[in-house]
């Protein structure tokens, strides 16, 4: 059974950092595309970065320069290093899985619950 579990979210101050977790099960992260995508209350769904199974990273214009997307095979993990915080970047994030990058999540198959980064200002 395919599934994604995001962790490490929480509450942290602006200018701070967070570093989020995609942890994969039931097939192997290597061989397909992991984007991670937001959502804050009232907004619509934004892709903030994605890897390709080649490890081409990808990262939204309000992102760039301040998260980081990385893979960890040994623990079929997938990372989002999120430094210089800001109010805006509250969202849930959520990871999803699929055979390319895609910022709208169309080409995503597999879905994660989410977790909620906070930032206070």
């Amino acid at each position: 059974q395919v599934q994604l579990v995001e962790s490490g979210g929480g509450l942290v101050q602006a200018g701070g950092s967070l570093r989020l977790s995609c942890a994969a099960s039931g097939f192997t992260l290597d061989y397909y595309a992991i984007g991670w995508f937001r959502q804050a209350p009232g907004k619509e769904r934004e892709g903030v970065s994605c890897i390709s199974s080649i490890n081409v990273t990808y990262y939204s214009d309000s992102v760039k320069g301040r998260f980081t997307i990385s893979r960890d095979s040994a623990k079929n993990t997938v990372y989002l290093q999120m430094n210089s915080l800001k109010p805006e970047d509250t969202a849930t994030y959520v990871c999803a899985t699929g055979p390319i990058c895609d910022s709208s999540g169309r080409n995503h198959d597999y879905w994660g619950q989410g977790t909620q980064v906070t930032v206070s200002s």
